[in-house]
């Protein structure tokens, strides 16, 4: 079997303009084909991500055999050049590659991938409701006052979910946003974003676990602060306090905060990762099956985090591949412990990219049964975006 041809897609969502998940559908010679996304759907580099899966494409991938994934990966990383430094452009074009060639594979064996990487170790997946400052309902919209927070939760659970996530300091009073939470925050800042949280708190009850997402926004000291409303509130965990440029700092809030602390969608393999296993500052990490590498280095990641007692959550937000991939990732490690469901994923313009529409019942997931990653592009849909086909050099 050979890879004869590849086509890119990077996605325009009119109802959302700022949303950009990158697909990529690799054919092979036998009539097969593979999808993978690239996790680069929000904010900067979506593009970037395209133009290099198309050169990656055009320099190994075209004509090689997609059941050598080891191989391929290998020399993606070592080949690139830029892959022994690495960053996320081409981390998330190895991962979308990678994760198209399982999918052929899956389907060249008629097994899902989940059976390929294990088997079935977890057959019902916890699910969490993820981004509520966004809400959660069928439009996005930047929730302010912690009565429309409270809300927003109810709204989840009464879907079924029993654990949801927030990020409740990146809007300020007035609405707008603040991306740099590095300063002490001030008594005023500390009782609107800790109403909100306990506002939350207060509407779910005890049962119902609270995840505190904060997007790498503070610094050390700033994240040390909000601890303080964290443990008070009980979180299940507090997801990204600080970047990680400097891992000294992730350990430093670790040391002083005693809720557990999770990250990792910024950590693209197992050398990124090797700092924060050996300090134990992550306790939950969140590999992104679109930039960790695709399937053939996440699942390394999750055994590598295995050694260290540290559960996996799999980054969530992108596309439905990158939905269905995480989901037969999450199936077969022993390590799991929840999974992410973000507030866009339940947005039309987003679960209409694909034929199959994966959805959580009652806060919970089960990984499809179908050959591959069980899941398809919606040609009417995603041909509608800029795209491009890679076909054999003549």
């Amino acid at each position: 079997m050979k890879v004869t041809h590849v086509e890119i897609f990077d996605i325009e969502c009119p109802k959302r303009p700022a949303w950009n998940p990158v697909f990529i559908r690799v054919h092979t010679d036998e009539g097969i084909s593979g999808v993978g996304e690239a996790g680069l759907a929000y904010d900067w580099g979506h593009s970037a991500a395209a133009a290099m899966l198309k050169e990656i494409s055009e320099a190994v991938l075209i004509g090689f055999n997609p059941f050598n994934t080891e191989l391929l990966w290998s020399r993606m990383l070592r080949e690139s050049f830029w892959g022994l430094g690495g960053g996320p452009v081409l981390y998330a074009a190895m991962s979308a590659i990678d994760t198209a060639l399982w999918d052929i594979k899956g389907k060249a064996l008629g097994l899902p991938v989940y059976q390929l990487l294990g088997g079935k170790t977890n057959d019902k997946l916890r699910t969490y409701a993820s981004q509520l400052q966004f809400d959660w309902d069928s439009e996005v919209r930047k929730l302010i006052e912690p009565a429309q927070y409270a809300e927003a939760a109810l709204k989840a659970v009464a879907q079924g979910y029993d654990a949801v996530k927030v990020d409740p300091i990146v809007y300020n009073q007035d609405g707008s946003s603040s991306f740099d939470r590095t300063k002490l925050f001030t008594p005023k800042q500390m009782r609107l974003f800790g109403d909100r949280l306990r506002a939350i708190r207060d509407a779910v009850g005890e049962d119902v676990d609270i995840i505190f997402e904060s997007h790498s926004l503070m610094g050390a000291a700033s994240a040390i602060q909000m601890g303080r409303v964290i443990e008070e509130v009980g979180c299940m965990f507090y997801e990204e306090p600080v970047n990680y440029l400097n891992s000294a700092v992730h350990k430093k809030v670790s040391d002083n905060v005693n809720v557990p602390i999770a990250g990792g969608e910024r950590l693209y393999h197992r050398w990124d990762v090797r700092p924060y296993f050996e300090d134990q500052s992550i306790d939950v990490l969140q590999p992104d099956v679109g930039l960790c590498g695709g399937f053939t280095e996440a699942k390394k990641v999750c055994d590598y985090a295995d050694v260290y007692d540290i559960r996996i959550q799999a980054h969530v937000c992108g596309g439905p591949v990158a939905t269905a991939a995480s989901l037969h990732l999450e199936t077969a490690i022993p390590n799991f412990l929840i999974h992410e469901h973000h507030t866009y994923a339940i947005k039309d313009w987003n679960r209409e990219l694909c034929l199959q529409d994966p959805q959580p019942v009652d806060g919970f997931f089960q990984v499809s049964e179908a050959p591959g990653i069980g899941i398809e592009l919606n040609d009417e849909v995603v041909k509608r975006s800029p795209n491009v086909t890679v076909n054999a050099l003549k």
